[in-house]
């Protein structure tokens, strides 16, 4: 079957809760080491000792589309009909850092039932066509390093690890093993 990628016009999609779910058996542990002269950082893949799941319903601040902090946000996706009313099955959203001359990604989800069927490369191959057309020098987005399979596809997107937040969800993101890692695509490479 194939599907159709389409405009999320904001007057329509904006405030759309995106019910990200993710299950994961493995996690990046960031090890930092600190002296007064270095500092290093080392991510090593890990089994959790059991598969820890993520829900929308654990944080007060399920993901949404066009949310007021994102400006000139653009939204595409994959909608059904469903009983007389619009479905989404599968959605990016991105704006623009005009400030350094990139592209954010700022949400990329595709329904459960949707998995594995190319959806995902064609939303990421949609942003890098809107980068390129826009002048952007590099695509950023965020994940946890406890979505080892986001990170496994961003990286086989060409996306390069930029940067850690050892502290962006809460103060022991470590011991959670949550941590947010920064990706970035270069626009040259």
């Amino acid at each position: 079957m194939e599907y159709e990628i389409v405009s999320l016009p904001k007057e329509e999609w904006q405030g759309t809760p995106i019910m990200m779910r993710n299950t994961s058996e493995e996690y990046y542990d960031l090890e930092i080491e600190e002296s007064d002269d270095e500092f290093s950082a080392k991510m090593v893949k890990k089994k959790f000792d059991t598969p820890v799941t993520h829900t929308p319903e654990e944080y007060d601040f399920p993901d949404k589309l066009y949310q007021e902090f994102w400006e000139g946000a653009e939204a595409f996706g994959i909608v059904a009909e469903e009983n007389g009313e619009k479905k989404l099955l599968a959605c990016i959203e991105f704006c623009p850092e005009e400030w350094s001359n990139r592209l954010l990604i700022t949400e990329l989800w595709v329904a459960d039932e949707l998995h594995r069927k190319g959806i995902g490369t064609k939303l990421m191959n949609l942003a890098k066509e809107k980068a390129k057309a826009q002048g952007r020098r590099a695509i950023m987005l965020e994940t946890q390093s406890c979505n080892v399979r986001a990170i496994t596809f961003y990286r086989k997107q060409g996306f390069k690890l930029m940067g850690f937040d050892r502290c962006c969800y809460t103060n022991r993101d470590i011991e959670r093993h949550e941590v947010r890692f920064n990706l970035v695509f270069f626009m040259d490479d």
